[in-house]
């Protein structure tokens, strides 16, 4: 049985952009919560200063990560302007198609990087 990923993202928000990065990102949840019902879970958090935003989603399994980022994957340039990714952390065993749709979203939002940990231990109940 295939194990769950867990997707982390951190990113500094753009001076002035928080109030449209909150709408984007309310219409980006809603977008996800409607069209990837394999998604077990999908937050976004932003912390107490409101200068960082972290999106935090867990998938079934490899292939929740694919459609998430095929599906998901176009709307993420209208965060471009508001957002400059700092890294990406994925727990699990994505696909290598995914880990590069990744790396290309880290470059489309800033500079951050894709890191990626391995399972070692551990269970999983669902």
């Amino acid at each position: 049985m295939s194990q769950p990923l867990v997707y982390v993202d951190t990113s500094t928000v753009r001076e002035g952009a928080l109030a449209e990065l909150k709408e984007a990102i309310r219409e980006l949840a809603e977008f996800v919560e409607e069209n990837e019902p394999r998604l077990i879970s999908y937050s976004v958090y932003f912390s107490h200063d409101e200068r960082e935003m972290s999106v935090v989603h867990v998938h079934a399994d490899a292939a929740s990560l694919d459609h998430h980022m095929d599906v998901a994957g176009p709307r993420f340039g209208r965060f471009a302007d508001l957002v400059t990714l700092r890294s990406i952390q994925v727990y699990g065993d994505p696909s290598e198609r995914a880990l590069d749709q990744l790396r290309d979203k880290a470059r489309l939002l800033g500079a951050g990087e894709v890191v990626l940990y391995a399972p070692h231990a551990g269970f999983s109940r669902r």
